[in-house]
C-alpha cells in the first residue's frame, strides 16, 4: 500500500511483482544513516550494503559520489520505498528509517517504470541469450549523478557511458537481466541465472 496526500493520489509504485511472491525476498533493513537523501530514490533503484544491516544508494557506499571506485560495488537488491521521489518519503512520513529490499531469485520477474530505470538509452532484448542489466554508480565528473542508482544496460566489465546528460560510470557487478521491453516507460526484468563454468 502506498500512502500519500491527496494531490499525489495518481503515484503508483516504480517496481512492482509479476512473479515475486514465492520467487523474491523482500528483505528488511535500514537505510544508512549517513545518506544525505541528495538523490531523490524511487522503488526499484538499486542498493549496496554499507555495514550492519544497513543499505545506501548505488554508488555512496564508500562516500565519494561518482568516483570510478563505486563501479565495483555489489548490488545488494531493489529498494521498495520512495526516499525523496516524487516528492515522496516513506521513511520521513513513518517515522522510522526500516526499508524493504527485494532480492530477485532466478526465476522473479518484476515491472519497472521509469525513473527507476534509465529511460534514455537503448533497451534491447536479444533472442537466444541474455541482455544485462547493471546499475549507474555515478557521474563520471563526481558530481551528485542524475541517474546514480538506476538500471541502466550492462557490458561486461562495466565502464563508463557519455550520453547527452553527461557521462557515468556503469556497475562492474549486473544486478538483473532484460525480459521484455513494453514501452519507452516500463520494461520487464528477471533475476540472474546461474551461469555454470562462468562469470558475468
Amino acid at each position: 500500500m502506498l500512502r500519500t496526500s491527496l494531490p499525489l493520489n495518481y503515484i503508483k509504485r516504480t517496481f512492482r511483482p509479476l512473479y515475486g511472491w514465492t520467487q523474491a525476498t523482500p528483505k528488511s533493513g535500514f537505510l544508512d544513516p549517513s545518506w544525505s537523501r541528495s538523490v531523490a530514490i524511487f522503488p526499484g533503484m538499486v542498493v549496496t550494503k554499507t555495514t550492519g544491516n544497513n543499505y545506501t544508494l548505488a554508488g555512496s557506499s564508500n562516500g565519494t559520489v561518482g568516483a570510478t571506485a563505486n563501479a565495483g560495488d555489489r548490488p545488494a537488491g531493489f529498494i521498495a520505498q520512495f526516499v525523496g521521489g516524487n516528492g515522496v518519503d516513506e521513511l520521513l512520513e513513518a517515522g522510522i528509517n526500516a526499508i524493504g529490499v527485494w532480492e530477485l531469485g532466478p526465476d522473479a520477474e518484476f515491472e519497472v517504470l521509469a525513473p527507476a530505470f534509465d529511460p534514455t538509452l537503448t533497451w534491447a532484448e536479444t533472442a537466444g541469450t541474455d541482455s544485462l542489466i547493471g546499475v549507474s554508480v555515478g557521474n563520471g565528473s563526481g558530481a551528485a549523478a542524475y541517474n546514480q542508482g538506476q538500471l541502466i544496460p550492462w557490458a561486461s566489465g562495466g565502464g563508463t557511458v557519455s550520453t547527452a546528460n553527461g557521462s557515468y560510470q556503469i556497475s562492474t557487478n549486473p544486478i538483473a537481466r532484460l525480459i521484455q521491453v513494453e514501452s519507452p516507460s516500463s520494461i520487464v526484468i528477471g533475476g540472474l541465472q546461474p551461469r555454470y563454468g562462468t562469470t558475468y
